[in-house]
């Protein structure tokens, strides 16, 4: 091969590996339906080693390009400035972690402190007593948050395009690992650690590829609901609050919160059991089973058993704030002025009766169908 063809194979292979890098762990066209995983991984781990080489391609035949007719003085630079806007486009422009920055620290205030909105919905979290409340407004837009509570490390997570969101232990091998964004699996966020490299799902904190693959994040239930209720049942939670170098970034909008966003990734479907309609994950003792949020809005409350156990999904007057629970016994629950009611007695949303025993918790996820089905492929629908 001529040295002159050294020059363009290069830049070819190289303009094409980056954009390759791109699209199979971003939503493009396609990307996302593909089993391009492996594949995905590969290219990253060998991301170094490919770009050398394809640059040593493109130096040992630049000169050789160069020289000769008029035409190649310009043709040459125009190839190298394609190589250059690909790979800057791959690694900042198209970077998920650049896209969606981590907040440099978390800054969480008292009710009487706190700015944001009541109506903002927010993954809501309570260990040992200590309830913190973390708006979706904020973490939809990094993705991931870590802080600290009770004296736990927690990593919350929310995806948008599949609405899921999750609270993990960020402890790998007893040991508390940072993560980073990376991109996306079927429409479903990936994170990648720092100390393997390998990235984890959040859909479900599995470890999809690279060196742990198989391996698990311990899940630490959490609410979605308004930042009103969580406040009613949780009055000295505290809130997070948003950073003020990346304010411009936030959606100031409600549109995705309540449903009105048309936005192809994010928007939702307003009928029932379409691709980004909203659904009511529950999984007990391995059996999954998703309700339909219409007719969750429209009945108030869902009766059903699960894994072999007798449950309760109910939904609180503000039409958005939802919340499971283990029924006692076969006695089906009503819901009354925020109250879950069962014979004589009657419990609020936390779970804890007057005069009864504390409702065991469901964790209970609202996310886009298409999420839920694509992760639980063994779910039934209620």
């Amino acid at each position: 091969m001529s040295r002159t063809r050294l020059f363009y194979v290069g830049v070819i292979l190289l303009v094409v590996f980056e954009l390759a890098r791109v699209y199979v762990i971003m939503p493009m066209p396609g990307s996302q339906r593909m089993q391009s995983i492996d594949f995905a991984y590969a290219m990253h781990s060998w991301r170094w080693p490919l770009r050398t080489l394809f640059g040593l391609l493109i130096a040992a035949g630049l000169t050789s390009a160069w020289r000769g007719r008029m035409w190649r003085k310009v043709v040459v630079p125009v190839s190298l400035a394609m190589v250059s806007l690909a790979a800057y486009g791959s690694n900042v422009t198209m970077s998920a972690d650049r896209i969606f920055i981590a907040p440099d620290s978390v800054v969480m205030r008292p009710v009487e402190q706190n700015v944001v909105a009541p109506a903002r919905l927010v993954v809501g979290i309570e260990i040992d007593g200590e309830a913190r409340a973390y708006p979706v407004q904020f973490i939809g837009y990094h993705h991931q948050v870590r802080d600290v509570v009770a004296g736990r490390p927690v990593l919350v997570s929310f995806c948008t395009v599949c609405r899921t969101g999750r609270v993990f232990s960020p402890l790998v091998d007893g040991n508390v690992e940072s993560f980073r964004l990376v991109g996306m699996d079927h429409f479903n966020a990936m994170f990648e650690d720092r100390t393997t490299g390998t990235w984890w799902r959040q859909a479900n904190g599995e470890a999809i590829v690279g060196p742990l693959k198989g391996k698990q994040l311990d899940e630490i239930p959490s609410r979605q609901v308004s930042l009103y209720q969580w406040l009613r049942l949780h009055p000295r939670s505290l809130i997070m609050q948003p950073d003020s170098a990346l304010a411009s970034r936030y959606s100031q909008s409600f549109d995705y919160e309540t449903g009105r966003s048309r936005s192809s990734l994010t928007g939702s479907d307003t009928a029932s059991w379409k691709e980004k309609s909203w659904v009511v994950g529950i999984t007990v003792e391995n059996e999954s089973k998703a309700y339909d949020w219409n007719r969750l809005k429209r009945e108030r409350v869902v009766n059903d058993s699960l894994g072999g156990r007798p449950i309760v999904l109910a939904i609180a007057a503000d039409t958005v704030s939802f919340f499971a629970f283990v029924r006692p016994d076969a006695t089906p629950f009503t819901v009354r002025n925020d109250s879950l009611i069962a014979g004589p007695n009657a419990w609020s949303f936390t779970g804890r009766g007057a005069s009864a025993p504390p409702l065991e918790p469901l964790s209970a996820s609202q996310e886009f169908w298409h999420s839920w089905r694509t992760f639980q492929p063994e779910t039934r629908r209620y």
